[in-house]
């Protein structure tokens, strides 16, 4: 298993939260995805570790940015 985090900008609710982990989710391999709203931050386990740029594009499609 791998587990690389994210900083993401824009999520300030439970709403932002679910909508980040439903589009993380559908990344093939992805086993777990953990979204700290306090800290901005979201945590993505996979089996064998994801595309960086994957992420960007879920975390896009569900209206926020992986910060750089």
């Amino acid at each position: 298993m791998t587990e690389t985090t994210y900083a993401v900008t824009g999520m300030t609710c439970e709403h932002c939260a679910r909508s980040v982990t439903e589009e993380v989710t559908k990344i093939s391999g992805v086993t777990k995805v953990d979204v700290d709203l306090a800290g901005g931050a979201v945590t993505v386990t996979s089996e064998n570790g994801v595309d960086d740029a994957e992420v960007r594009a879920a975390v896009d499609e569900a209206g926020y940015a992986v910060a750089s």
